[in-house]
């Protein structure tokens, strides 16, 4: 297969170009070249999107393309300049409207007002509408094609630091078994995460088989404090856990998600209480593959201590002693 990778540099579509480049392909991967560099083996095309792809590059032969972008002019002239190959395009848990209902997959939950100027507002509405109208660009442009919405996406290389804090956060946790660990909300309450290197392969597996569709990329949902053991033990770590309600952090000045002061993988319920807890019955029946988050956590904190200046978002340590000391405090008020 000759696959054309539009990214190929960073994180996901880099681990989709090295999955590709393993089992045997062709790939070429476009990018300005400026976030890094593509694997070994793979042809870099040095290109900025916002100048349409090369003509010459549009005129070779592909029999795929993966596409990871979020502005609708970018997916705009790719469909339009490579129409015939089987286009697998990367979108967001973001485009669905609901982010209350629990359970609920492609068709089932209604989207965002398609967005088709090119935005790069960080609110959630502002990305996944524009994804909408990238969505709709590929379904209607491309011969054939794969629509895949991801929500967290973890692992080595993650640029975003969310996941990343909960490894650093419990390898601590392995040398101080006796400092306790703040942990948000309810460890019933529902999350979900993908490997990268899970998501690449299933990207890789949909453009073999060009499976048309729409599917969500999540591995199944899980308690909260399931996926925070298994991370601790992928650490190595036994952490003795002090939960907290979301009041008590909000009190706290604790912001959910990401970002500065944040605790990630906390979500506000229930208004957000449907956002990772998606039905990934039919994503499993069309090949996805999750590993243990076990052995993310083990494989990300090797990551983690092989890169100096890894991103991690959230709570300091300073930060997070200071809200167990408000949260003793109220407690014994």
């Amino acid at each position: 297969m000759r696959l054309l990778v539009l990214g190929g540099t960073v994180f996901l579509s880099k681990a989709v170009a090295a999955e590709a480049l393993a089992r045997g392909h062709d790939v070429v991967a476009v990018s300005r070249g400026v976030s890094g560099t593509v694997p070994p083996g793979v042809r870099h095309v040095v290109a900025d999107r916002d100048a349409g792809l090369p003509a010459a590059l549009a005129a070779e032969p592909f029999d795929a393309v993966v596409d990871v972008a979020r502005r609708p002019s970018h997916v705009r002239t790719a469909v339009a300049a490579v129409p015939h190959a089987h286009w697998v395009f990367v979108s967001t848990i973001n485009v669905y409207a609901d982010e209350a209902t629990p359970g609920g997959r492609p068709g089932t939950l209604p989207l965002r007002a398609a967005i088709t100027e090119d935005a790069d507002g960080p609110e959630p509405a502002t990305y996944g509408g524009a994804k909408v109208a990238c969505e709709v660009i590929v379904r209607a442009g491309a011969a054939g094609s794969t629509v895949v919405r991801p929500g967290l996406v973890v692992g080595p290389g993650d640029p975003t630091g969310r996941f990343t804090y909960w490894v650093a956060r419990l390898a601590r946790a392995a040398e101080q078994p006796d400092t306790p660990v703040l942990a948000p909300g309810d460890p019933a309450d529902l999350v979900q995460v993908i490997d990268v290197r899970d998501l690449a392969a299933w990207l890789v597996d949909l453009a073999e088989a060009r499976t048309d569709g729409v599917l969500d990329a999540v591995a199944p949902p899980v308690p909260l404090g399931d996926l925070l053991a298994e991370v601790a033990a992928g650490c190595g770590a036994a952490p003795a856990w002090r939960w907290a309600p979301r009041g008590a952090l909000e009190a706290a000045g604790v912001v959910p998600w990401s970002g500065e002061r944040s605790l990630p993988l906390w979500l506000p319920r229930p208004e957000l209480g449907g956002m990772a807890a998606h039905d990934v019955t039919a994503s499993l029946a069309a090949g996805l593959r999750p590993r243990p988050v076990a052995d993310t956590a083990r494989d990300t904190l090797a990551w983690l201590r092989a890169t100096p200046g890894a991103t991690v978002t959230g709570l300091t340590a300073a930060e997070e002693a200071e809200v167990l000391r408000a949260l003793d405090g109220r407690h014994e008020g």
